[in-house]
């Protein structure tokens, strides 16, 4: 099998030994052919060795790994990466609906073997999902989501999201305009990073509204919301009265 050739940018040198250990040991198909401590030499070295995998830290003293593809042109970008990251909550929230990978340290050594078993069946160029992802990793409520269709991904803008129902390990999301788009995310993905902003609300275990869209709630039949596009959405009574209580209720 042909190697997998991987740089390791981090600024605590610790990191970066562990690292390179935890891939001897557990992922002997990828080849750490270097080193950085800082992005600036980071990017150097990804000139010169012409990796394909890139592990990468985000918070780093003077640049930010979130700068990376800046210092690339569109047509250099023929490497993937994979975050290691500390990172805050929300911004490990921000990941789960992104195109890119993330690993959480401290690293464990079966999200690292997943890691690279995702990046040998996705080999992909990354610049559109790296961008999205440092808007979402911004301290306010995203302007889109990044959602997997086939073999690429869709970026919805979130004001023209109606409701997203789940089924199974799947979600279908209606849009605004008619659109229906199943996504390979689950319910539980989509609630954390959506319901943070105050627009959405899990009404039931399997759907996810945005109150915008909400044109009727009905108590009777156990209760449920009559959407603009006239789909009947279960609520629990928790929900309905939550939904009450915020005055969501109200056509825009």
């Amino acid at each position: 099998m042909e190697k997998i050739k991987a740089i390791i940018v981090d600024d605590e040198n610790h990191a970066r030994i562990l690292l390179r250990g935890m891939l001897n040991t557990f992922c002997p198909e990828v080849e750490v052919v270097g080193e950085s401590g800082d992005l600036p030499n980071g990017v150097k070295a990804i000139r010169k060795l012409k990796p394909d995998l890139i592990f990468l830290d985000i918070e780093m003293p003077g640049h930010s790994g979130l700068e990376l593809l800046e210092f690339f042109d569109e047509e250099e970008i023929n490497f993937s990466v994979v975050f290691t990251t500390a990172y805050h909550q929300y911004a490990v929230k921000a990941f789960k609906l992104s195109a890119l990978d993330y690993l959480l340290k401290p690293i464990s050594p079966q999200d690292l073997e997943e890691a690279v078993k995702r990046f040998n069946r996705e080999r992909r160029g990354q610049r559109q999902q790296y961008e999205h992802l440092k808007e979402m990793l911004q301290p306010t409520a995203p302007r889109s989501i990044a959602v997997p269709i086939g073999t690429g991904f869709k970026f919805l803008p979130v004001d023209s999201i109606m409701y997203i129902k789940a089924d199974s390990s799947y979600t279908e999301i209606a849009m605004m305009d008619g659109e229906r788009i199943v996504a390979s995310r689950t319910l539980k993905n989509f609630e954390d990073v959506l319901c943070e902003d105050e627009r959405f609300m899990r009404t039931h275990k399997s759907y996810i509204v945005n109150i915008a869209f909400v044109r009727e709630l009905v108590k009777t039949d156990g209760g449920f919301l009559v959407m603009e596009d006239k789909e009947q959405i279960s609520v629990t009574q928790e929900k309905m009265k939550e939904l009450i209580d915020r005055n969501a209720v109200i056509k825009r």
